[in-house]
């Protein structure tokens, strides 16, 4: 079945794209919204969060997903594309979910990620998979010259939810920040 689910992956996403129609991402309260609530589990959100994730699934349909976020998923150190690899499948999970709902707008992403060609169960496998990679160290670093600054920024406005250290939080679906790159945070 899997294999069948990739093949048609390999078939139909090419033609979706070269389109030029996938279907128009929807647009619901996001963040930019007062009455945003981060916490707000849709239920599709807790569809996807509640299935077991299989990894060799997500690192087929993965495929697709490497001319933007690498082959490894370390993202770009330029800021254009996150590091996946090593975040927390919670997380990833709640971001393709709210990308699909159109909580977090990403018209780049929702071609990728919409429901019109993947299922809660893809979006886990495809989170299992990369929550598995390691973590890549290039992450583009900042020249450090204002690093009290940033302690203090950080302190101040990031650490209740992203932890002291910046390991995010996956029981809150909060993201690990510590390595991700410097253009892109």
């Amino acid at each position: 079945m899997k294999t069948i689910r990739h093949l048609a992956w390999i078939l139909l996403l090419p033609a979706a794209l070269a389109s030029g129609a996938p279907p128009e991402q929807p647009h619901a309260p996001g963040i930019e919204s007062e009455d945003y609530d981060w916490a707000w589990r849709s239920p599709e959100l807790e569809a996807a969060l509640a299935r077991t994730g299989d990894p060799e699934a997500g690192r087929l349909a993965y495929e697709f997903c490497q001319g933007c976020h690498r082959s490894d998923a370390s993202g770009r150190p330029d800021g254009t594309y996150p590091q996946l690899a090593g975040q927390h499948v919670s997380v990833l999970i709640k971001q393709m979910i709210d990308i699909r709902d159109g909580r977090r707008e990403n018209p780049v992403m929702f071609p990728f990620v919409g429901k019109h060609l993947i299922d809660a169960q893809e979006v886990s496998d495809i989170a299992t998979y990369l929550g598995s990679l390691p973590f890549a160290k290039d992450n583009g670093k900042g020249p450090g010259d204002a690093l009290e600054r940033g302690r203090e920024l950080y302190e101040r406005d990031c650490q209740v939810c992203h932890r002291p250290n910046g390991e995010g939080d996956a029981e809150e679906l909060y993201p690990l920040l510590a390595g991700q790159h410097y253009r892109y945070l």
